[in-house]
């Protein structure tokens, strides 16, 4: 029982992760990155449907993003969506494809976009420790119950905190690599 909530606390931290990787990608460098618009989502057909599901994503020159619809007919929806998602870069449809120039971000803009980086990151550290400390309970209330011994409940908050400082170390790289990007020039 307790190995389970250890693997399950874990895998929670792991998801919060894999979120915040997600989100950062996201986040607009100057460099062309599918990432920018693969999450969007356009109405297809009446159903909210993620840009990537519908379209080859590509990007074949550092400041351009081509995306190839399956469907040629869902153009104008996907430019539609991309202008939509109010993400500062504007689509241009050729007809066959959707071409998303990525102009060159401002130092202003640059350290907006770090602010917005620390911001994602400061709340997935949030997440973390909210993990941790729902965890903790589980164990002390485990120990209450008789469950577990002392010297169990000992080792387990510390694994946890390991957990924890592990995750948190990896938030930190990931912000640190991605403000590293966002500010080159």
């Amino acid at each position: 029982m307790l190995d389970d909530l250890l693997l399950e606390t874990e895998d929670k931290m792991e998801k919060t992760i894999q979120f915040l990787q997600q989100e950062l990608s996201g986040l607009r460098t100057g460099k062309a990155n599918p990432a920018l618009v693969d999450h969007i989502t356009v109405d297809y057909y009446g159903t909210p449907t993620r840009l990537r599901d519908i379209a080859n994503i590509s990007t074949p020159e550092p400041r351009l993003i081509v995306i190839n619809p399956f469907d040629p007919s869902s153009l104008g929806l996907i430019e539609k969506a991309i202008t939509a998602a109010n993400i500062g870069i504007t689509p241009m449809n050729d007809g066959r494809l959707v071409r998303v120039p990525i102009p060159e971000l401002s130092g202003e803009r640059r350290k907006d976009m770090v602010k917005v980086a620390g911001r994602t990151t400061e709340d997935q550290r949030v997440t973390i420790r909210n993990i941790r400390r729902d965890a903790n309970e589980q164990v002390k209330s485990m120990q209450k119950n008789g469950d577990i011994t002392e010297d169990e409940r000992d080792q387990a908050l510390e694994t946890i905190q390991k957990f924890t400082n592990v995750h948190i170390k990896k938030m930190d790289e990931m912000l640190a690599a991605k403000e590293k990007e966002v500010l080159e020039v």
